[in-house]
């Protein structure tokens, strides 16, 4: 099976103006993606970030099925990833009719990655209790899950029940799209095991994770102890086949990259277990993004059997 390789699509870099913040500028990034041949392109979610956050480094989100939709509507092949969407800020089943829209109405091309989030300013600003978050995390799979049959359904949610209510159109993808579990931590694992279809870790610094409240996985150590873990996990709960290991970036293309670095981290990361990683393209200018995606389209992805 093929190394699933993502891409970064650069439309929350509002600070460049119209090079990433243009309908046209969705067109050229998301036809450029698919021609180089990466799997999917991903977009992430913060809907109301605090500006505190802002100004310290973070990074303002467009709003992911909005984006992804618009991807969808000038591609064919090319898969939309949310990486990720923070699963408790929504009611679950306003989620579940956009996963269900976008997977049927690009014929089955969503990956639906989701994460637990760790910006209390924001569950503030959008009244969700940020210390339930895990709890919610679990019980809007489950939510989600029922949902998308395209049956009936009933659940009983937190401040939520539904009676017998029906989503149509289901999701091409059956049962539903895949899910990809974000977070490093044991409870992300476990929960990858219980309810999902692939890990989907990140890689950062001790730095960041102190920062971002989430465990640290910065080598392959950690990496190999983590699918252990999880492996573990799947064994005590009876789970057969193994969720895949699609990790979020692990190469970025900026200034004069090296194609053989990125062919050796893919492969790398192959060796370990893992099933895909993604790259991210470093520049303010539109065309330039889409000569590197294409570059490395070229020269890493035709080369990753």
């Amino acid at each position: 099976m093929s190394f699933h390789v993502s891409i970064t699509f650069p439309f929350d870099h509002v600070q460049f103006g119209e090079e990433f913040t243009t309908m046209q500028a969705v067109h050229d990034v998301s036809k450029a993606a698919e021609e180089a041949g990466f799997t999917s392109g991903t977009t992430t979610d913060h809907p109301v970030p605090s500006s505190r956050w802002l100004d310290a480094g973070g990074h303002y989100a467009q709003d992911p099925f909005v984006l992804l939709a618009m991807a969808a509507a000038v591609t064919t092949k090319l898969k939309l990833q949310t990486n990720i969407v923070v699963l408790p800020y929504r009611n679950p089943f306003v989620t579940a009719r956009s996963v269900s829209s976008l997977d049927a109405f690009s014929g089955g091309r969503f990956i639906f990655g989701i994460g637990a989030g760790y910006l209390k300013a924001e569950y503030k600003a959008l009244g969700v209790d940020f210390d339930a978050r895990n709890d919610l995390m679990d019980e809007y799979i489950k939510a989600m899950k029922a949902a998308w049959t395209g049956e009936d359904f009933t659940f009983e949610g937190t401040g939520y029940t539904a009676l017998g209510n029906r989503v149509r159109p289901a999701p091409v993808q059956k049962p539903h799209p895949p899910i990809l579990v974000g977070g490093n931590s044991k409870r992300a694992l476990r929960r990858t095991a219980e309810l999902g279809d692939a890990w989907h870790p990140f890689f950062v610094p001790k730095m960041v994770t102190d920062t971002a409240r989430t465990a640290n996985i910065s080598n392959d150590e950690d990496f190999k102890a983590a699918l252990d873990y999880l492996y573990e996990h799947c064994e005590k709960i009876g789970r057969k086949e193994k969720p895949k290991i699609i990790l979020s970036g692990t190469f970025s293309m900026q200034g004069d990259w090296s194609a053989q670095e990125a062919i050796d981290n893919f492969s790398h990361l192959r060796e370990l277990g893992a099933d895909g990683s993604g790259a991210s393209v470093v520049t303010d200018n539109r065309s330039e993004w889409c000569d590197q995606a294409r570059r490395f389209g070229e020269e890493v992805i035709a080369k990753l059997d």
